[in-house]
């Protein structure tokens, strides 16, 4: 597992209260993390995170424009913090972004070069978001992908079912939970 990292994306408890019976989820991914670590496998956190009022954001982006209107105002330190059972570690990467790629407005990239990271195991929020543009990015920058199926979910189970089983094996091995333990 030599120049593998853990992407674990989204995983902030503002995005997952969004979605219904999360504790699974949860589980699996800490169960994740604990192995990455246990492997010494680096584990690289990516929140989506803005300055207050959103300044980032364009109204031209359809998808983020909506949620400015919503959010502008919020506290975007508190929004933005990790699920408390997924609590970073004081060795672990925290990284900010501002799209849905984990590479879109954020030092993803120059990170995993500093660390010779080759092999990108995937987990998140949502299957749609987060990880989908960050697969096909990935994808295209050369990384070996894995993603953990049951380490991701989607508000739209479908979409997550098509995206998991149809659209990420051409990019990426997709595996579960007890597969990557092994």
């Amino acid at each position: 597992m030599k120049n593998t990292a853990l992407l674990v994306m989204d995983m902030q408890s503002s995005i997952l209260s969004t979605l219904p019976d999360t504790q699974e989820l949860v589980s699996n991914i800490k169960k994740a993390i604990q192995a990455a670590r246990n492997h010494q496998i680096p584990v690289i956190y990516i929140t989506v995170n803005f300055r207050k009022g959103m300044p980032e954001i364009s109204a031209n982006n359809k998808a983020f424009s909506a949620m400015k209107t919503r959010m502008a105002d919020l506290d975007m330190k508190e929004w933005a913090t990790i699920h408390p059972e997924l609590t970073p570690e004081e060795h672990d990467i925290i990284i900010a972004k501002k799209r849905f790629s984990a590479f879109t407005g954020s030092d993803l990239e120059i990170v995993l070069r500093g660390l010779d990271i080759q092999h990108l195991v995937v987990t998140g929020v949502s299957t749609s978001g987060v990880v989908l543009s960050t697969i096909r990015e990935a994808s295209d920058k050369d990384y070996q992908l894995t993603v953990i199926r049951d380490c991701c979910k989607d508000g739209d189970e479908e979409v997550h079912s098509v995206l998991i089983n149809k659209i990420f094996p051409r990019q990426a091995d997709v595996i579960s939970v007890n597969e990557w333990l092994r």
